[in-house]
């Protein structure tokens, strides 16, 4: 009888299996599929939020991770009394802001995603020395949340920004509105508006424009502000609003009250940050669904692929939206541009979408 060898047995035993004992094992029934942790954390629930926070969510759908399926996500809104407003009450908001960065940071999740400039501002130094990632969304200007610069986000952080060129925005006011000279800007102490104020007063002066501002409490009613700049010497012919939770506030009675006002004396309305504002006739700046699909962007990576912050740069919507609405430019009796009707589409909502390289220089 002929010996067999190890090798033959081997080869033998085999070869008497079915073959569908040897087909590879699908994949799923191999490892156990990774369920990524992401915390968000937020000051204050405002519907631009809401839309920057859908947008990160679908970016991530997009490349293979959603909830009920492979993410899990825990999300805090830390309550501000935006019309209360006062040191006390930021003051117990950021503590707030702190002690959730403080239990994340314990918690150890794959990423936390912030929204807006205060929880970025007070929570990245300690979600930093935790080593755990940090991207940013809806965050007015960069370094104001502590970036090093408006594309470098610094030491465990990126993300993404609603910030534009206000000069290059007031430039495109002045192509669709070309008899702008005055403009008058309402504003609160909160830091976004200041902020946008500030940027327009500078960005104004090179292309012989002038802005002329009022701050107000957020309790305060905006009619004596708006009769202050317009017939009280001022003359201020156009207003235009910055990104400023006062004109959310009250179903948004100071932006419809404003509007009306700008109706009445065939005075353009326009805001400088894409916030459906009640009565304006022109709506300029990047997208919070668009700017929260970028920081989505880096959070895959991050997630799928180990990427560090520190390597991503800050993105932004390098041209902002620009939309008219005709009914409002209508009730104007504005004469707008042959350029600017030959650049314009109408959209489902019954907008005009501008094209912003049509009317670029």
């Amino acid at each position: 009888m002929k010996k067999l060898t190890l090798p033959l047995l081997l080869a033998t035993a085999f070869a008497a299996l079915p073959v569908l004992a040897i087909e590879p094992l699908p994949l799923e029934t191999m490892e156990t599929p990774h369920e990524y942790r992401v915390e968000v954390l937020q000051v204050t629930d405002i519907e631009p939020y809401q839309e920057a926070y859908n947008g990160f969510l679908e970016t991530l759908k997009e490349q293979g991770i959603a909830t009920g399926k492979n993410l899990r996500v825990n999300r805090v809104k830390v309550d501000f009394d935006i019309e209360r407003g006062g040191f006390w009450n930021r003051l117990g908001a950021l503590m707030k802001v702190r002690q959730e960065a403080v239990r994340m940071a314990a918690a150890k999740p794959d990423l936390v995603l912030t929204i807006g400039t205060p929880a970025t501002k007070y929570a990245r130094g300690i979600l930093e020395d935790a080593k755990v990632p940090v991207v940013f969304t809806a965050v007015a200007h960069p370094q104001d949340a502590g970036c090093v610069s408006l594309v470098d986000g610094g030491p465990g952080v990126t993300g993404s920004t609603l910030y534009t060129s206000m000069q290059d925005s007031l430039k495109m006011v002045q192509r669709i509105f070309p008899n702008t000279s005055k403009i008058g800007m309402i504003h609160t102490d909160d830091e976004n508006g200041v902020a946008n104020v500030a940027a327009a007063s500078i960005g104004a002066k090179p292309l012989g424009m002038a802005v002329t501002a009022r701050q107000v409490a957020k309790t305060d009613s905006i009619i004596p502000s708006v009769k202050a700049l317009h017939d009280g010497g001022s003359g201020v012919n156009l207003f235009a609003v910055p990104l400023d939770t006062y004109y959310g506030l009250h179903r948004y009675e100071a932006a419809i009250d404003l509007g009306e006002y700008g109706k009445e004396n065939k005075v353009p309305v326009v805001t400088l940050a894409m916030v459906r504002v009640p009565g304006a006739a022109l709506y300029m700046g990047a997208e919070f669904g668009k700017v929260g699909a970028l920081a989505g962007q880096h959070a895959a990576k991050i997630l799928k692929f180990h990427t560090k912050p520190d390597v991503l740069p800050i993105l932004r919507q390098e041209r902002p939206t620009i939309l008219l609405d005709p009914d409002r430019i209508a009730a104007l009796d504005v004469k707008l541009p042959a350029a600017v009707l030959e650049a314009k589409t109408a959209t489902r909502n019954g907008y005009w979408q501008v094209a912003w390289e049509q009317l670029a220089p």
